[in-house]
């Protein structure tokens, strides 16, 4: 073999060395999947399709190095054990509700809804700026996750009725399906209330076991049929003037990952936040028509009494929370009071005079 050949051979053995070399840091960095576990049904319109949007969207900003595989509810663990799972192991991640695990801490309800409380805008803002977060980063590290908003329905509908609602008396012993503090407020009216997943409403009022339910609102609703149970359907809901959905994720494999890949993490799901809330924003109207028009929906308003009761109500609970011996608890409902007197001056005095003079003097058709 002559010199040429050897030298050839040498270079070629040492470009392919070079390039083990610049491929190694890949290799030995690997590829992650991560389980994500939902507490809403496979392809659910806003809820469902946003925790796969949010999945989506981490796969594709990684470049595909972090990648998060979505189990609806029941595939992996049913519904309602979904933070479970990530606290057990089970998964790395968990898309639902915070007001869904108020039995672990009663603070947990303020990152979804409060009962007379903060608008999705509002909410965003606490949890961003005012401290929020890292009141909720308190709660959570008890249980070794790390929870951000991932999604917003905005004011949701108050729930439907298989009859309507005169007054205060017609409450009394309702079979009523509502989560978190609002679920609170409701028995204090008089209600007897439950919680169920998203799955499980429709049966319970086909069967009977529920004589009335809320969950999100038209577009949510529509997919879920409860329309035909019962025609009634309430609006505003004054338990959930906006809601929040949650990703938690395991906090000891989030400090894990590189710091862009934690990064991408959090800013999909602030973008998925605000996505979401588009997406109901759009389609809520539209499936209203479609209720109303196609199914023979009706549409009212809770009489007064029952508003201003449920206000009391409201004063009553969150006073419970402030005055509790749960120390967390008690500080979340202080900073969330003391954010919504400051957030509820620049709505009241900025976008609600603007929305009553559009309403009464602009028109286009």
């Amino acid at each position: 073999m002559d010199r040429r050949s050897i030298l050839k051979k040498g270079l070629t053995a040492t470009a392919a060395a070079g390039a083990a070399t610049l491929s190694a840091p890949a290799i030995s960095q690997g590829k992650l999947e991560w389980r994500m576990v939902t507490t809403w049904p496979k392809n659910f319109p806003g809820l469902g399709v946003g925790a796969e949007n949010l999945a989506n969207r981490i796969n594709t900003m990684s470049g595909g190095r972090l990648t998060v595989k979505v189990y609806s509810a029941g595939e992996l663990v049913p519904p309602l054990q979904a933070l479970d799972a990530v606290i057990g192991g089970t998964a790395e991640m968990s898309h639902g509700a915070a007001y869904y695990w108020q039995n672990k801490n009663a603070g947990l309800s303020f990152f979804t809804g409060v009962p007379y409380g903060m608008t999705s805008r509002e909410l965003a803002a606490w949890v961003r700026y005012l401290g929020g977060q890292q009141i909720w980063d308190e709660i959570y590290d008890q249980f070794g996750v790390q929870g951000f908003l991932s999604g917003d329905t905005g004011t949701q509908a108050g729930g439907w009725f298989r009859k309507e609602l005169k007054g205060l008396d017609d409450i009394k012993g309702l079979r009523f399906r509502t989560p978190g503090l609002g679920g609170q407020v409701w028995q204090k009216l008089g209600a007897s209330v439950t919680n169920l997943a998203a799955g499980q409403i429709f049966q319970a009022l086909q069967t009977g076991t529920l004589d009335a339910a809320e969950f999100v609102g038209p577009y949510n609703d529509l997919a879920l049929g409860f329309y035909q149970i019962a025609k009634n359907y309430y609006f505003p809901s004054f338990i959930e003037p906006g809601l929040a959905t949650e990703a938690v994720v395991n906090k000891s494999k989030f400090s894990a990952l590189p710091k862009d890949l934690q990064e991408i993490v959090r800013t999909a799901c602030q973008a998925e936040y605000d996505q979401v809330a588009s997406d109901f924003y759009a389609n809520d109207p539209r499936a209203l028509e479609t209720l109303v028009s196609k199914h023979g929906v009706k549409v009212l308003q809770f009489p007064d009494a029952i508003l201003q009761a449920g206000a009391k109500a409201s004063v009553e609970v969150l006073e419970g929370v402030r005055s509790s011996d749960n120390a967390l608890a008690k500080k979340t409902a202080e900073s969330f009071v003391s954010a919504l007197n400051l957030l509820r001056k620049r709505t009241e005095g900025t976008d609600t005079p603007f929305l009553r003079a559009r309403e009464k003097y602009f028109h286009l058709k």
